[in-house]
């Protein structure tokens, strides 16, 4: 029988992508040099587009200089994946997982994004699910590489009110912490001030 598995999980808002993106960095440098446990980052970003590894911006539909006009910022990851969209009202999550110790869809529409980084046997990077975001941003890309699926958000695939963000959240990080198998979370409210900390 396995012994109790630890999760830190960090609840940092909304957060730049490049700010997330560096502090996804140092915490796999530190996982992988066994200086902290896996943990898990919760967030949401402003208006981003990431294009993956392949970097197919060509499925990204209007002129790069047209998203500083809708607010959005185009970035270039190292993560698996084509081009997506992260903004507000998308539960992120980022596990940073050692993997040596241990797509989303409704019906026939697009309600999340999965991209994952591999390094050294250490994962970064992780998934978008859609809750209720502006759908208009995805507009202007071809989501995934996938054409022919339209993106969806779970509040037009529901028919009743949805509970707040924070307790979809909630689910979605109990969700995953069951599949992977860790029985033991270990929840850091104040993340902000870690965040600060660890991005100086």
């Amino acid at each position: 029988m396995r012994g109790l598995r630890s999760l830190e999980v960090w609840k940092l808002g909304v957060v730049n992508y490049l700010d997330a993106l560096k502090l996804q960095e140092k915490l796999a440098l530190e996982r992988k040099l066994h200086k902290r446990r896996d943990t898990l980052l919760s967030l949401q970003h402003p208006p981003t587009y990431t294009v993956g590894k392949r970097q197919t911006v060509h499925n990204l539909l209007i002129p790069q200089p047209e998203l500083e006009k809708i607010g959005a910022e185009l970035h270039y990851t190292q993560r698996g994946g084509d081009i997506t969209f992260h903004g507000p009202h998308q539960a992120i999550l980022y596990p940073i997982l050692s993997l040596r110790d241990m797509g989303l869809g409704a019906r026939k529409r697009k309600i999340g994004a999965i991209g994952v980084r591999i390094s050294s046997g250490i994962t970064s990077h992780g998934m978008a699910f859609n809750i209720d975001p502006d759908l208009s941003y995805f507009r202007h890309i071809v989501p995934c590489g996938i054409a022919d699926k339209e993106v969806t958000s779970l509040r037009r695939e529901t028919d009743f009110v949805l509970p707040e963000e924070e307790i979809i959240q909630k689910q979605l990080i109990s969700c995953f912490a069951r599949i992977f198998g860790y029985s033991n979370l270990i929840w850091k409210e104040d993340a902000s001030t870690i965040f600060d900390k660890e991005t100086e």
